[in-house]
């Protein structure tokens, strides 16, 4: 995953080169994710914990969600899905993942 800008950040800020996935559901997934929920917003924790998910939320319209996260390929982001209890039960219905250029504070 290359970014033409990755080499010219202002001055005291970094780009991280990321994935952002974005999830969407499946038409019913208003209901049909209540009883998968504790599990996983659990491993959403987790994932954050040992900094492999920065960001995740929900549109409120119950549409898609996104998760930004840290790894090594596209694959290996769309394999951190594929593990979630949402994906693997039908609440999400199609998962994609895209390079993105996280911008941050630059470390001294």
């Amino acid at each position: 995953m290359s970014d033409p800008d990755a080499g010219t950040p202002a001055p005291g800020v970094a780009i991280e080169s990321v994935w952002l996935v974005e999830a969407t559901y499946a038409p019913d997934a208003a209901e049909t994710r209540k009883p998968h929920r504790a599990e996983h917003l659990a491993r959403l924790a987790e994932l954050i914990d040992t900094g492999i998910v920065i960001e995740a939320g929900a549109f409120l319209d119950v549409s898609a969600s996104v998760v930004i996260l840290r790894a090594g390929s596209e694959a290996g982001a769309l394999a951190i899905c594929r593990d979630d209890v949402y994906l693997r039960n039908g609440v999400w219905v199609e998962v994609r993942a895209r390079p993105f250029g996280r911008v941050t504070r630059a470390r001294s």
